[in-house]
């Protein structure tokens, strides 16, 4: 008989945390921090052209490890929280707590891990920074409850991810900014959306064990149009941002990009053909993400950031 790690039951077990690294990587999908990474640079990258115009690569590193420490955190506890659900879940059965290809000691080891790069950063960055650290971390940990207690835990996830812009902007100048507000909640608005749509694939799962979300308490037409609404609130709120911070004509191209993007996802997502969903919610929305810090850099680049 084998064991889920791949060894004969009765055998000495074999250490290998290079493959314990790799799994615990796949458990928080780690590659999924290009949806808010690329928002937390366009912040930290507008302050420092407003500061002096030159970027500051060791404040933009340690941006980079708060966001990717503090989100594996979240991802680590969301899939300790919900180890259980997902065991009931087809579609997450196959999930490395669920299967034991990650055990929960190892998850939460990694959780800390994470934390403890985020503290880390937080203090290196600046007082505030650190003051408020604790404050980024409870939404993270409230998230994977909200599904138990009310129909709109994509909100939860929605001001968990707002927080990342706003950090960033934080991250540099030490102080508070309704510029980077905006763009966080922009940032919050289009997570809970695609969260939304997310949900969807999980409707009958979740009203089966109690789970709950708009999808199993409206349906998945209702969640549909919530979504849509979402992505032209943000869109709206990406055109406030961009007026409050003067962006050039880069900048707004991407704002084009990211319009279209948005209407192409909404449009190959059907209430009773979900088929094409994970295009959506991962081709579409990690597009979204990069192509407008590609066209925000260039437009701070032409404006006269100094790399």
């Amino acid at each position: 008989m084998m064991t889920a790690a791949g060894e004969v039951a009765g055998s000495a077990p074999v250490p290998r945390p290079a493959g314990k690294v790799r799994a615990f990587l796949r458990l928080v999908l780690i590659e999924h921090s290009v949806f808010a990474l690329p928002f937390a640079y366009i912040a930290a990258l507008t302050a420092m052209y407003r500061d002096d115009r030159t970027v500051h690569w060791v404040e933009l590193l340690l941006v980079t490890v708060a966001m990717v420490g503090l989100r594996t955190f979240a991802m680590a506890c969301n899939r300790i929280i919900d180890r259980e659900i997902d065991a009931r879940n087809p579609r997450t059965a196959g999930r490395e707590l669920v299967t034991g290809a990650v055990s929960v000691r190892t998850a939460w080891t990694g959780a800390l891990v994470a934390l403890v790069a985020f503290l880390g950063a937080a203090a290196l960055l600046n007082p505030l920074c650190l003051a408020l650290a604790p404050l980024a971390v409870v939404p993270m940990v409230v998230y994977p409850y909200g599904k138990r207690f009310t129909d709109f835990p994509h909100a939860i996830l929605g001001l968990a991810q707002a927080m990342g812009p706003v950090g960033a902007w934080i991250a540099v100048t030490g102080a508070w900014s309704w510029d980077a507000a905006v763009l966080g909640l922009a940032v919050g608005v289009w997570i809970g959306g695609f969260d939304l749509i997310f949900a969807c694939q999980d409707v009958q799962a979740d009203r089966a064990h109690g789970v709950r979300s708009v999808p199993a308490r409206f349906g998945v037409p209702a969640a549909l149009h919530g979504a849509r609404a979402c992505h032209a609130v943000t869109t709206a709120l990406l055109v406030w941002y961009a007026v409050l911070t003067g962006a050039g004509v880069f900048f707004w191209v991407g704002l084009a990009v990211v319009a279209v993007a948005f209407v192409y996802e909404h449009t190959i997502v059907r209430p009773h053909d979900l088929s094409r969903l994970n295009r959506a919610f991962f081709t579409t929305n990690g597009f979204i993400g990069v192509a407008l810090f590609v066209c925000a850099l260039t437009d701070l680049v032409v404006r006269g950031l100094v790399p």
